[in-house]
């Protein structure tokens, strides 16, 4: 563990981390995770004080498991936890950590026991009598030595002998300074000189007084160790309790420890769970200082990182790895914890320093090839290889590493792999079980962003590196010219590629960001409309009131006797219900034209005339005149007059093989759509398609849309005599 903390830069972490644990111990914390993580979210939950420093009891409790006799410092231990505990108690913690504390029951010895003591470790003096005559004794005794002392240094003889009039403190005694012929006025004993040769002496009444002194200090010692011996007696009675309440003390510590610590950095808790995903996000690396937060997604089986020098790629490994650690041990850091998810390993395996030793006879490649070997007798394990390539010929490493790889994937394991080793990089390209993720350069800034683009490879920028850390350009530019007009291609068809998936990325936030606009403004108009909804429904309830105190008018005038007052109000009656119907919300009226297929209540038939708002209709033979709002659209589309013969005519030219080589994927799948036409028109039954290998962008975009071409009945590599993975034979 210790090694794994060192290399994945993990030791200032660790260490603060520890400076809140209350007593030093293993990181590891025994038992179920889960378990562990509820207890630690429920005790963030509530304010409470952390534990004071306590010492490691394991030795004590062995001693007193032999019937040993512990000194009160070691037994004062054992009564901060007891404390503590019942401290603990107080607060009103969720059910799950309440539930745990009050299991713990202290026995009523143990309980007395803790009520011997005060704040500062020492035995209170009201659980003896004798306590408090020794110490009045004593008390007494120190006073009389003060007030002798006092009376000493105002003789008038002894007054020429005194350097001053105080007392010094030497070695525990209180002494006078005196000079030489001070036997002459005063018997007293010499127990030092000052530099200057004056003499340090012991007052022969002092000295007595000062025996007493020792006498009631040997006498209260006794007395200590009096109840050293009885409260040894009764933790070797209690020794499964004790041991039980120490042990469950260093859980506790552990869970404060890291809400503490969580709470003073900001960070949060990821527990490792089951699957085999990485997904992190908003994640930084605690070596960090103002780092830039990253999104990481591992969830295939081996991430391929290359790239620019000094881009971030051996950080962005030992971040992985980190990540994977300290979840694994419940430590916080810093993540959005809701949106991430780390699959649990049994180990980390982080290969990452130069293995080369003089002294054991080991070479930097020999020492890789060591790890390496220890790898495949391990099981669920997540490794991390910093620059695979080193300390070998690239050709040879790149075939070797591509072998050792795939058997390593197939057992299941994760890799992190950094490397500059643009062939090792396109020959794991196309496997299934691979991401590629390159360090991405600033050209103009001429300087790594320290970001990272999923999907592809990098380019290394060595010679860009050189330059910027002072490297003259000549040097760089013969250098350019003896690696060669082939390779420095090869560099800048990365580099298009990586530009084009840059452009890709750039114009796929605007999209989303329009996205984004379209649906505040659809949820917006949605409001509009409901608001809408609930004005006309406001209305329409209006004028139901209305019509129907028209109605009432109505009946009122019937019942009237008079001629003069049933005209009246059959008058106010039909005032309110013009009134009704001027208010009344028009119908929306369709756009129907001559020629369209309408249904008039029960009725269908077709619009021949339209006049204003009222249109005329023949349905089964008969000329309805019928106001334009009470139409509805049939449904029925109207009958093709004539049939329109399609001919297609048959490619002059055809062949069984398509060369995609040296073309964009867009073009060559643009390409490759019109041959598979051609193809399938002239009645071929399986073709080739050369894509090559470069980069395998162009070969994963020609197998991608072969997956959803309707004809395709399979596709697979060609054999190796027409083109191996460089080619698709194609069975249509």
């Amino acid at each position: 563990m210790i090694e794994n903390i060192n290399k994945l830069d993990l030791n200032d972490y660790i260490k603060d981390f520890k400076n809140f644990l209350s007593r030093d111990k293993e990181l590891f914390m025994d038992g179920d995770v889960s378990v562990h993580k509820k207890f630690i979210d429920e005790i963030a939950k509530v304010e409470f004080t952390s534990p004071k420093e306590t010492k490691n009891l394991d030795s004590a409790l062995m001693y007193i498991k032999k019937q040993g006799i512990l000194k009160l410092g070691e037994i004062f231990e054992f009564v901060k936890i007891v404390w503590y505990f019942n401290y603990l108690k107080k607060h009103s913690f969720p059910h799950l950590v309440s539930d745990w504390l009050f299991k713990i029951i202290t026995p009523s010895e143990i309980v007395e026991i803790t009520n011997y003591f005060d704040d500062n470790a020492n035995l209170r003096n009201e659980i003896d009598e004798r306590f408090v005559e020794l110490d009045y004794s004593f008390k007494r005794n120190k006073q009389e030595i003060k007030e002798s002392l006092g009376k000493i240094i105002h003789t008038k003889k002894l007054l020429p002998y005194l350097v001053d009039s105080q007392v010094h403190y030497l070695d525990g005694n209180e002494t006078l300074l005196v000079r030489g012929g001070f036997n002459h006025v005063l018997k007293a004993s010499v127990v030092g000189r000052s530099s200057s040769g004056f003499f340090y002496v012991v007052p022969e009444s002092i000295d007595k007084l000062k025996k007493r002194q020792a006498e009631l200090l040997s006498k209260k010692e006794e007395l200590v160790y009096e109840y050293e011996k009885k409260i040894s007696s009764i933790f070797a009675k209690n020794w499964k309790f004790l041991n039980f309440i120490n042990r469950e003390f260093d859980r506790f510590d552990h869970y404060q420890a890291r809400v503490f610590f969580a709470k003073a950095k900001d960070y949060e808790f990821l527990a490792s769970s089951k699957g085999s995903e990485i997904v992190l996000k908003n994640f930084a690396h605690p070596a960090l200082k103002n780092p830039k937060l990253l999104d990481i997604d591992f969830s295939k089986k081996l991430l391929l990182v290359t790239g620019v020098n000094a881009g971030g790629k051996t950080m962005l490994l030992k971040s992985i790895l980190s990540a994977v650690f300290m979840s694994k041990y419940l430590l916080p850091f810093k993540v959005d914890a809701n949106n991430s998810k780390i699959c649990s390993f049994k180990e980390i395996v982080p290969i990452i320093d130069d293995p080369q030793s003089v002294k054991n006879d080991i070479s930097t490649f020999a020492g890789r090839m060591s790890e390496f070997s220890t790898l495949f007798s391990k099981k669920n394990f997540i490794a991390g290889v910093d620059e695979i390539e080193l300390g070998t010929d690239a050709d040879e490493a790149a075939s070797l590493f591509k072998v050792v790889l795939e058997k390593l994937l197939k057992e299941g394991n994760k890799i992190v792999v950094t490397t500059h080793h643009k062939r090792l990089a396109s020959m794991m390209a196309t496997h299934e079980s691979v991401e590629l993720l390159a360090a991405i350069y600033d050209e103009d800034a001429r300087r790594p962003t320290y970001e990272f683009l999923k999907g592809t490879i990098g380019k290394s920028y060595a010679f860009e590196t050189a330059l910027r850390y002072g490297i003259s350009a000549s040097v760089v530019g013969e250098a350019r010219e003896v690696y060669g007009e082939d390779k420095e291609k090869l560099n800048e068809l990365i580099q298009r590629n990586i530009d084009l998936e840059l452009e890709y990325r750039a114009k796929l936030s605007k999209v989303e960001k329009k996205s984004i606009k379209l649906d505040r403004l659809k949820e917006s108009l949605q409001t509009q409309k409901e608001v809408a909804d609930n004005e006309v429904k406001k209305l329409k309830s209006s004028l139901e009131l209305e019509y129907r105190d028209a109605i009432k008018e109505a009946k009122e005038a019937v019942k009237s006797k008079t001629s003069s007052d049933i005209h009246r109000l059959l008058n106010r009656a039909d005032k309110k219900r013009k009134e009704a119907k001027k208010n009344e919300p028009k119908p929306k009226i369709e756009d129907f034209k001559v020629g369209d297929k309408v249904k008039y209540r029960s009725s269908k038939g077709e619009i021949v005339t339209i006049r204003g708002e009222e249109a005329f209709i023949v349905s089964d033979g008969m000329k309805l005149k019928v106001p334009l709002r009470d139409l509805k659209r049939s449904g029925n589309t109207p009958k093709p007059k004539q049939k329109t013969k399609i001919t297609v005519q048959k490619p002059t030219s055809a062949s069984v093989q398509l060369d995609l080589h040296g073309l964009r994927a867009n073009e060559a799948i643009d390409r490759l759509d019109a041959y598979l036409s051609d193809a399938l028109i002239t009645g071929y039954d399986e073709v080739l398609v050369y894509h090559g290998i470069g980069t395998g962008k162009l070969a994963y975009a020609v197998k991608e849309f072969l997956k959803r071409y309707p004809k395709v009945r399979s596709f697979s590599d060609a054999p190796a005599n027409m083109g191996g993975m460089g080619a698709t034979l194609v069975r249509l």
